[in-house]
């Protein structure tokens, strides 16, 4: 574990907590499991791209995403890793949209927890196989 400054506790989240986190996301109501473990202030990245900041915001975002597409399967992850306050998770999900096409997005979520909620996330995925086909 890395030691936090003087006066201040490192606060982790359980393998218990994330395991939840993760049977949430699995239930494909993404929108739903990141009001429930995220912070307030929490901010999400794409890749290198601005950070999106504010519960409020993530929450509307990822109801928007999901209600332009037809269906979503989570799959389970198959890599997680728990240190201190970091956590790893390799996710892939199958996007279907209305008129047939599909997508596939393989990303590692990078993932910094502020005791039992996420505060600050990054995707890192190769956008090309994201696209439309």
């Amino acid at each position: 574990m890395r030691a936090a400054p003087a006066g201040y506790l490192i606060a982790m989240p359980t393998r218990e907590r994330v395991n939840e986190f993760i049977e949430a996301v699995c239930t494909n109501n993404h929108a739903d499991a990141i009001a429930r473990f995220y912070t307030e202030d929490a901010s999400m990245q794409e890749n290198l791209a601005e950070p999106r900041k504010g519960l409020a915001l993530l929450v509307e975002r990822e109801t928007k995403v999901l209600a332009s597409v037809a269906s979503v399967e989570t799959h389970r992850p198959d890599l997680v890793m728990i240190d201190g306050d970091k956590v790893v998770i390799h996710w892939i999900f199958d996007f279907a949209h209305a008129d047939g096409r599909k997508r596939r997005v393989d990303e590692v979520a990078l993932q910094e927890w502020r005791g039992d909620k996420i505060c600050r996330e990054r995707f890192v995925y190769d956008p090309s196989t994201a696209a439309w086909k």
